[in-house]
């Protein structure tokens, strides 16, 4: 299991990375421990790594802060980090599970590797590791929980400008119609994006602004 090597952290107890990755249904199985317990652990690393990192980079109130938060450590978010480092491919679960490795369990196996590196290599390193693979999505304004347009609109109200989505093109038979929206802030272009529904092409084109309405 070499998915943290990209990373530099390496682990000395092999079988506490084990445990991590092992899910109840398995150790229901076949007998030891499963995640849970490093979960609960990582989980509560993750809080304070996030927080720290957050209320450096922010100047907000502390709801604004939480929400924040909140909105990269969702299921979702740990979900895609799992995967983006590799753990979801090591994942461990019983018979009866292992046509539904969701992401409630891929999410839960983050914290739990987390939890490893902290008992393992200690703060500063899970500290590390936590924020390279969290940071990224932070600084291109990633919106794990899919609403790119209240986010959008949030931001261009801060400044008291005006926003709205134009229909640049629609294509294609009825049944399956292509749809491309354009963002303009103050009568500028921002961003464009298109989609299967006018739904989709308008969130696709809030995600272009976003990135430079950020910058």
């Amino acid at each position: 299991m070499n998915f943290l090597d990209k990373y530099n952290v390496k682990i000395k107890d092999q079988n506490l990375l084990n445990t991590a990755l092992t899910h109840s249904s398995y150790s229901n199985e076949h007998g030891g421990e499963n995640y849970e317990r490093l979960e609960f652990l990582g989980d509560a690393v993750l809080q304070l790594i996030t927080s720290e990192y957050f209320y450096k980079k922010y100047n907000v109130q502390e709801g604004e802060l939480s929400k924040i938060r909140a909105s990269f450590v969702c299921e979702e978010a740990l979900a895609q980090y799992a995967k983006d480092v590799g753990i979801d491919k090591h994942i461990k679960v019983g018979n009866g599970q292992i046509k539904n490795i969701n992401d409630t369990i891929i999410a839960d196996t983050f914290e739990s590797v987390l939890g490893v590196v902290f008992l393992d290599q200690g703060f500063d390193v899970a500290k590390r590791y936590a924020l390279e693979v969290l940071s990224p999505y932070v600084l291109e304004h990633h919106v794990f929980l899919g609403d790119y347009k209240s986010r959008l609109q949030e931001m261009v109200q801060t400044d008291k400008k005006s926003l709205e989505y134009r229909l640049v093109s629609e294509s294609g038979p009825s049944h399956d119609k292509t749809f491309v929206f354009e963002v303009v802030i103050d009568g500028i272009v921002y961003g464009k994006g298109k989609g299967k529904s006018k739904k989709e092409a308008e969130q696709n084109a809030a995600h272009s602004a976003l990135k430079k309405v950020a910058k």
